[in-house]
């Protein structure tokens, strides 16, 4: 099994073998997996890689060692191990979001591919934005600055009702989806006079839940 494709397999495998890497071997992945999102080139991204896949089999060698469980796992024609993959591990470790897989994986893409601006780009404060993780650097969905680059303070608001720090995808999918009781996208209405429904919205959301 490729590096690439050990990685999707840990992610697939995940709510099952996580617990079993000690402290230092899953600091030591973060690191790795950490190194391998922000890398500037092919050839470093590819050492990342290859490093975070040794480290998995060292240490949980019955899943990832020759012969282990999760390396015996099919691997598809997109390098995916039942539709997870690679970048997928670093979601569920370092952003500890469950975002990842065959199904979430495409509504954090969605999310990514919505117009954003790199959180270096910021000439401001970045507290209570929403920053997603992606390889390159932080994305800061735009709809959270106003034409001139200022922060709508709606915004913070609302993405303090919604704890977007600890859960910014699950924050930027609020925001980027459509609301049945809106008829639009919450992000859609900013700017305008129905505006003000919005942090009414998701403080009713965070008291439902």
């Amino acid at each position: 099994m490729n590096p690439d494709a050990v990685l999707a397999a840990a992610a697939a495998a995940w709510a099952r073998i996580g617990a079993g890497l000690t402290p230092a071997d899953r600091t030591a992945l973060g690191e790795e997996l950490a190194r391998r999102r922000r890398a500037p080139g092919p050839a470093a991204h590819r050492a990342a890689t290859e490093r975070a896949a040794a480290l998995l089999a060292t240490g949980l060698p019955g899943e990832f060692g020759a012969g282990g469980r999760s390396v015996a796992l099919p691997v598809a024609d997109s390098g995916t191990v039942a539709g997870f993959t690679a970048d997928d591990l670093a979601v569920l470790l370092l952003d500890g979001s469950p975002m990842a897989g065959p199904v979430l994986t495409a509504v954090r893409e969605r999310l990514l591919a919505a117009p954003s601006v790199l959180a270096s780009e910021l000439a401001g404060e970045e507290s209570g934005l929403i920053l997603l993780p992606a390889e390159g650097g932080r994305r800061v969905p735009r709809f959270q600055l106003a034409p001139d680059g200022a922060v709508r303070p709606v915004v913070l608001t609302v993405n303090r009702l919604l704890d977007a720090e600890a859960d910014p995808w699950g924050a930027a999918d609020w925001w980027l989806s459509p609301h049945a009781w809106l008829g639009a996208p919450p992000a859609g209405l900013l700017g305008t006079p129905a505006e003000a429904q919005l942090s009414d919205l998701a403080r009713l959301l965070t008291e439902v839940f």
